[in-house]
């Protein structure tokens, strides 16, 4: 999917919403561990039912690996699902790859060719040969590691060399060299707020990635003040606050999906609003 492409899905369903697929089998309802593929059981769900709401998804492959092969069995199966019921939907792996050149390439031609998604999320720590295999396919993107949302972001990210540039600044500007606003996106954590401005500053119209709004405290309102663009410039995920609503074992399955898409709808909602004033 191109850039022009994500953007008529934005406003087509005036969403930016992403559904992050970080499945726990501890808190999925107890019925679905009776299934043959229960994350995918589960997955399918939460699919379905925010599918009007949202225009990504991304699967985390930490919640896939961790349970072997059955793990990554259910994340082709979701991605076979959302390919074949719901192929508009931009599909983001965040797989947070990135390694030297030669192993770059194999992890480029996984989730490129083999998965075929959209979209990898990429640290960009080992620099510009570690990351460039990845920018070698037509209409697929890095989301490269900008400024995160956890608390261990300021460790490193926020350093500054001896001409005060940060760096999670030079990533920007350093990136820029080796990627386009048509190939590259950047993840920029929703808890960082006013640092939206400074982003912008360096990448105006990269799209960003942008977790932790909901359970981990971010604003989507301060996020769109500081870092929405003309063409909105935003996918915005959430995972824990879309995918366990309720205790997992309150009410019926059907109850559970509704919940979720209530979830769902009422982020869609609050960024109508914000993509009406633009």
């Amino acid at each position: 999917m191109n850039r022009e492409e994500l953007v008529k899905q934005i406003f087509s369903k005036k969403s930016f919403l992403c559904v992050g697929l970080d499945i726990d089998l501890k808190k999925i309802p107890t019925r679905l561990l009776k299934e043959d593929d229960p994350i995918f059981a589960f997955n399918k769900m939460v699919i379905d039912a925010t599918a009007p709401y949202c225009v990504a998804y991304k699967p985390n492959l930490a919640f896939y690996e961790c349970y072997g092969l059955k793990g990554m069995a259910a994340f082709e199966h979701t991605i076979e699902y959302i390919k074949e019921f719901y192929p508009t939907h931009f599909i983001i792996a965040d797989a947070k790859r990135g390694d030297i050149g030669n192993t770059s390439t194999m992890y480029a031609k996984t989730f490129f060719e083999e998965y075929d998604l959209d979209a990898l999320t990429v640290a960009p720590y080992m620099g510009e040969d570690s990351v460039k295999p990845f920018l070698g396919y037509k209409d697929k993107w890095v989301v490269l590691l900008a400024l995160t949302s956890n608390k261990g972001s300021h460790d490193f990210q926020l350093t500054e060399d001896r001409n005060g540039e940060r760096l999670f600044e030079k990533v920007l500007r350093k990136s820029q060299e080796w990627g386009n606003e048509e190939n590259m996106m950047y993840v920029v954590g929703a808890t960082q707020g006013k640092m939206f401005e400074d982003i912008r500053k360096v990448a105006p119209r990269h799209f960003l990635l942008v977790p932790g709004v909901g359970a981990q405290g971010g604003s989507l309102s301060e996020v769109c003040r500081y870092g929405m663009t003309e063409d909105c410039g935003l996918l915005v995920n959430s995972s824990r606050d879309i995918l366990y609503p309720c205790e997992k074992d309150a009410g019926s399955m059907e109850q559970y999906a509704s919940l979720v898409a209530e979830k769902a709808e009422e982020l869609q909602q609050e960024m109508a609003k914000e993509l009406e004033m633009l």
